[in-house]
């Protein structure tokens, strides 16, 4: 190719790339590579959007429309998404450090290997959502539903699941050491060698749920429910156990 016709094809790219960025916030929009960072986007409409790698820092995507969008790799840290809808949404690799969650819909959501470090998703609606190696360290879950969700080797260290809906989630080699998981339901959850040193689990429901090679070290079952609960050492706990495994 003639060095003057590439440098019109480069020229050509980079105008669209700007133009695209430029587009309102509609439906299907593609802002790809863009810079949104501190707009104000409280309930836009970016159904379907393609957002891949575009920073949002600091944003207000308040009551936003985001389902299905996609956000892989974008950076939302410190934005606002309280109350948002993100079913179906796309955030593999996405910073969400510091972002606020709360209240949003985001059934079925990918968060694989995001990082949402002291991330707030109180009341966040969670069902079915994955989270494989993600980093949730100091995160607030408390009374979010994360029904059948993959939790599967994510990191929630000190993260606060108070009350919150864990029922058939799958922990499996999760790091929930120094984690708040009071009064939590987890009937049917999966926490083989999950990493539970330090937790607090008072009052969790742990019905039929599997804690097999679990790492348990200081750790309070005061008032847990293990009822057909497999233990530790693959002991089937008795349907009325509370507390211990007998």
């Amino acid at each position: 190719m003639p060095r003057s016709l590439l440098l019109i094809t480069l020229l050509i790219a980079s105008w669209a790339a700007h133009a695209a960025c430029g587009d309102a916030p509609a439906p299907g929009v593609i802002w790809r590579d863009c810079d949104k960072s501190g707009m104000d986007l409280r309930g836009a409409d970016l159904r379907g959007a393609i957002l891949t790698r575009s920073k949002f820092v600091g944003a207000d995507l308040r009551e936003a429309r985001l389902d299905r969008a996609d956000l892989n790799f974008a950076d939302l840290s410190n934005a606002r998404l309280d109350l948002a809808h993100l079913p179906g949404a796309r955030l593999t690799g996405a910073n969400l450090r510091q972002a606020n969650l709360s209240g949003a819909l985001l059934r079925g959501a990918r968060f694989d290997r995001a990082e949402l470090n002291d991330a707030t998703l109180t009341g966040a609606q969670l069902a079915g959502a994955s989270f494989y190696q993600a980093v949730l360290n100091n995160a607030d879950l408390s009374g979010a539903d994360l029904g059948g969700a993959e939790l599967r080797q994510t990191a929630l260290q000190q993260a606060n699941l108070e009350r919150a809906n864990l029922a058939r989630a799958n922990l499996l080699q999760a790091d929930l050491e120094r984690a708040n998981l009071r009064g939590a339901l987890l009937q049917q959850a999966r926490l083989e060698k999950t990493n539970l040193q330090y937790a607090d689990l008072r009052g969790t429901d742990l019905t039929r749920a599997s804690l097999v090679d679990a790492r348990v070290f200081d750790t309070r079952f005061d008032g847990a429910k293990l009822g057909g609960a497999m233990w530790l050492d693959r002991r089937r706990c008795r349907l009325d156990a509370v507390d211990i495994c007998n």
